[in-house]
């Protein structure tokens, strides 16, 4: 299997290659040359796969045997070996949790794959490789813990100053060992950009043997893939029409379903659901896909004004609209409706949701209304622990939380990080002084 880029299919990479460097040298994003459609056995059998079974069958093609069957059949066993629950929520409507995994959110079951892929990897070689990783909350937990002590690979996170939540900052500033946190003066969008500069800084990148950890490595958002196969096998016999709501940011996620759908997984429609960040909810409106200053609000993990992944699907719908529109609904929403609709959920069906699932409740919402002909499950993703949003939450359902024990350790330890502004020299200096 190779990789080209989104810029260039000329330029190309293959598996190892594009998770080693994470973006192409002409800063576009890697995508697979071939997307094969699974075979129906594979299909047949899927009700009664397990996570990591779905995952071995699914990545396999596109590592393309660069990582041999024993040993990926050993990683993906050890990187997979928690559950995603679907819970059902009314009788057309589940949710799919995604943070049952050790950091609470849907962010390690990517993480935890790219991290011992980039082991696998390393193994063969002597050179050091730094992880660079940008996020605007659960990405940089999940990687951190993913990566923590994986030998000859050094972790520096990027997250903007007060925009993340206690919790989230906490799981990524206090693992110490290989893993070190940057806080930038500035909003996610800051440290996406001193990301990508430094991916295309040839004398750092050599330097340091620099990768990304974000949704643009292949190795982080493929599998992603797994658990919309995992929720379709469970409601196999219900005979309806599937539509998935991604509560989306940077959109990888979503990509990674466009990818499930394009191997043979039968999803009739997704809607991408986001907040205030509207960018691509807009674009299927006019047609126009404009990127702005993301701004702040409740759900900070979907805070992104220019969403990398969007690059991915445009390449998938060929840049056409109408293709876009053919698969895609897009519904956003303020912080104010977000907690309308925790409250909905809470006091409608008993079920406790973070503010992302409650935007993608929203979004598969808006969906049924305008559809009200079409019968079909609805399936949202609940994508972190409610307990992450604490200080949203709680105030907003009158309850009290309780504090699973990795947090709570967590919790007691002092936060290690060094300080940076969005310039990118000052960014490159504190770099160097870190891993130096």
């Amino acid at each position: 299997m190779e990789y080209y880029s989104t810029k260039n299919k000329l330029n190309r990479a293959s598996f190892e290659k594009a998770v080693r460097k994470g973006l192409p040298s002409d800063d576009g994003l890697f995508m697979p040359e071939i997307i094969a459609k699974l075979p129906d056995a594979f299909f047949k059998e899927l009700p009664g796969m397990s996570l990591a079974e779905i995952g071995l069958r699914t990545l396999h093609p596109f590592v393309g045997g660069e990582i041999d069957d024993e040993s990926l059949i050993a990683l993906v066993e050890e990187a997979f070996s928690f559950e995603t629950p679907l819970t059902k929520v009314t009788d057309d409507t589940y949710a799919l949790e995604l943070y049952h995994g050790p950091t609470l959110a849907f962010k390690d079951i990517g993480a935890r794959f790219m991290a011992r892929s980039l082991s696998y990897f390393n193994k063969q070689h002597s050179q050091e490789v730094t992880v660079l990783v940008a996020t605007s909350g659960d990405t940089g937990s999940a990687v951190a813990n993913g990566f923590l002590g994986v030998k000859n690979v050094n972790v520096v996170i990027l997250y903007p100053k007060g925009k993340v939540s206690e919790f989230q900052e906490k799981q990524m500033t206090t693992l110490g060992e290989n893993i070190h946190a940057i806080e930038v003066d500035g909003n996610f969008d800051d440290c996406q950009a001193l990301v990508k500069k430094a991916f295309l800084d040839d004398k750092l990148t050599s330097e340091f043997g620099l990768t990304s950890a974000n949704s643009i490595n292949v190795a982080r958002f493929l599998p992603q893939m797994i658990y919309y196969f995992y929720a379709v096998g469970q409601l196999r016999k219900a005979g309806k029409p599937i539509v998935f709501s991604v509560p989306s940011g940077n959109y990888g996620n979503l990509t990674a379903g466009l990818f499930a759908q394009r191997m043979g997984l039968e999803v009739n429609r997704f809607v991408a659901s986001t907040n205030s960040n509207s960018i691509v909810p807009d674009f299927l409106a006019s047609g126009l896909y404009e990127t702005r200053q993301s701004v702040s609000t409740i759900s900070n993990a979907m805070d992104v004004g220019a969403p990398s992944n969007f690059a991915r699907m445009a390449d998938l719908f060929h840049g056409h609209i109408e293709e876009f529109r053919s698969d895609l609904a897009g519904y956003y929403y303020t912080d104010d409706q977000t907690t309308d609709g925790l409250k909905e959920l809470y006091s409608q069906y008993g079920y406790i949701a973070d503010p992302h699932g409650a935007v993608g409740y929203l979004g598969l919402k808006a969906y049924r209304e305008e559809h009200p002909q079409d019968d079909f499950t609805g399936i949202f993703l609940e994508t972190a622990h409610p307990i992450k949003f604490k200080e949203v939450v709680e105030p907003t359902l009158g309850i009290k939380l309780d504090i699973p024990e990795s947090l709570q350790e967590a919790l007691k330890k002092d936060k290690k990080t060094t300080q940076c502004s969005t310039e990118y020299g000052d960014f490159k200096n504190e770099i160097r002084k870190i891993l130096h």
